[in-house]
C-alpha cells in the first residue's frame, strides 16, 4: 500500500509555470483525503503557491502536503501557514561560479535564442536554474524550442565537465538547474522518509522527466516505485486510479 504520493510539478501537474487546472485541483483535494502528498520541483516557494496552493481548499487535509522546492533543496510543511524545515543553501562564490559556466556553456553550444522573455538566470539561493527563453517566456515558445531535450544535453555536457562537483539536471521544457552535489530529488526522497517515517517502499513518484538526466530520475535511482507520464492529462487518470484503490 502506498502511503505518500510524490509528484513533480511542471510538465505533471500543470503546464510550464501555469496554474492546477478546476479538474487537477478537484483530484489533488481527493488524493489528500485519502494519502500523504508531496510536490517536488525546480521552482522556488513562490512558484509552487502560484501555481498549485492557491487552487487547493483551505482545509485541514493541507497538513497532508508536503512542499519540496528547488528539486528537494527545500522542504516546507503545513501547520496555519508553511514552515520551512531546512534549505541547502549555495555559498555567494559557488553562486558566481556556476552563473560564470552557465554562460560560457550557453555561447559553447551555439544556442542561444534569437528572442527572450525576461531573466534567463535566476538565483533560487539553494539552486541556480537557466531558462533559456527567460522566466517568463510564453508556453508555445517554450513548447518548441527544445522538444526532444537535446540542445540542453549539449549544454549540459559541457556543465557535466566545468561543474563536476555539483548535480547539474535538465528541469521543465527550456530549464537546467544547478544545485550542491547529491542534493537533489533523491535527497528529497530520503528527506522525506526521515521526516514522515514513510518507508521508500511505501512511496510512489509521478513525473514527466524520469529518463537519465532529466530531472525526476534522482527519484528512480532513490529506489521509489515511478509512473512515467506525457502531460497533465496523462497525470489526472493516475490520480483517479489512485482515489480508488487508496480509499
Amino acid at each position: 500500500m502506498k502511503r505518500l504520493i510524490v509528484f513533480d510539478l511542471d510538465g505533471t501537474l500543470a503546464e510550464s509555470k501555469s496554474a492546477l487546472d478546476g479538474e487537477m485541483a478537484k483530484l489533488l483535494s481527493d488524493l489528500l483525503d485519502v494519502a500523504k502528498v508531496a510536490i517536488i520541483s525546480g521552482g522556488d516557494l513562490p512558484q509552487f503557491q502560484k501555481q498549485v496552493v492557491g487552487y487547493l481548499p483551505k482545509t485541514e487535509r493541507l497538513d497532508n502536503l508536503l512542499l519540496l522546492p528547488t528539486c528537494g533543496t527545500k522542504f516546507f510543511r503545513y501547520n496555519g501557514g508553511w514552515h520551512k524545515l531546512y534549505s541547502e543553501d549555495l555559498s555567494d562564490e559557488q553562486k558566481k561560479r556556476i552563473i560564470s559556466e552557465l554562460e560560457k556553456a550557453v555561447r559553447a553550444s551555439g544556442f542561444e535564442p534569437q528572442e527572450t522573455w525576461g531573466e534567463r538566470i535566476e538565483d533560487r539561493g539553494s539552486q541556480i536554474t537557466y531558462s533559456a527563453l527567460g522566466q517568463e517566456a510564453p508556453l508555445d515558445a517554450k513548447k518548441t524550442w527544445d522538444p526532444d531535450f537535446s540542445k540542453r544535453q549539449k549544454i549540459k555536457e559541457v556543465l557535466d565537465r566545468t561543474l563536476s562537483d555539483f548535480s547539474v539536471r535538465l528541469g521543465g521544457t527550456t530549464s537546467i538547474d544547478v544545485t550542491l552535489p547529491g542534493i537533489d530529488k533523491a535527497y528529497g526522497i530520503r528527506k522525506l522518509r526521515d521526516v514522515l517515517k514513510i518507508p521508500i517502499a511505501e512511496m510512489l513518484f509521478v513525473g514527466d522527466a524520469l529518463f537519465p538526466g532529466g530531472n525526476d530520475y534522482p527519484a528512480r535511482e532513490a529506489g521509489v516505485d515511478c509512473v512515467q507520464v506525457r502531460d497533465p492529462e496523462e497525470t489526472k487518470r493516475v490520480i483517479e486510479t489512485l482515489v480508488i484503490c487508496l480509499r
